[in-house]
């Protein structure tokens, strides 16, 4: 039905082109499936409705004479949220500090779920993640899908990087 490389290697030069990192291009259901391409501006600024808009209309042009998938589907671009999936090395160095939910494709100690505060990546580059007092080292290659934890503090960053005032932080 298709192949997400493609869809990659189609759409990524134009967000690229257009000022954004593309996050994720990911297809789901059977029976009328969704390409969500969620994608974010270069600059770290904030994603705007119109910026989805943009993309959406300039990945259609693109979807349209790459065919990377095949039949009806419907595409939704959007931002990558606060509690955002991790896919790329940076992101567990540009999130350290910040609580995550790692599933692995294999189990590493016995487990094959994760949930602790990053630590970005050791010089192996393994992700470090701590749970508690203990220090954990999962291989980047067997991560099947890593996200960042909604918490008091990443709405916080989330906020102060937006330059949005918070109750309490007036004086």
């Amino acid at each position: 039905m298709r192949s997400d490389s493609r869809i990659r290697t189609a759409i990524e030069p134009t967000i690229e082109d257009m000022g954004f990192r593309l996050v994720r291009a990911q297809v789901t259901g059977t029976v009328r499936p969704v390409l969500q391409v969620m994608a974010e501006p270069k600059d770290g600024s904030g994603m705007s409705v119109e910026h989805c808009a943009d993309l959406s209309r300039a990945l259609s042009a693109v979807l349209d004479v790459s065919d990377p998938v095949t039949g009806a589907y419907t595409l939704e671009v959007s931002s990558p949220g606060i509690d955002r999936p991790l896919v790329r090395p940076e992101d567990f160095v540009r999130y350290a500090g910040f609580d995550a939910r790692i599933d692995l494709n294999a189990a590493v100690d016995g487990q094959r779920r994760y949930k602790g505060v990053l630590g970005g990546l050791d010089e192996d580059g393994d992700v470090l993640l701590s749970e508690g007092e203990t220090q954990r080292k999962l291989p980047l290659a067997a991560i099947r899908r890593a996200k960042l934890v909604l918490t008091d503090a990443l709405l916080a960053a989330h906020a102060e990087a937006a330059g949005v005032t918070t109750a309490g932080d007036e004086d």
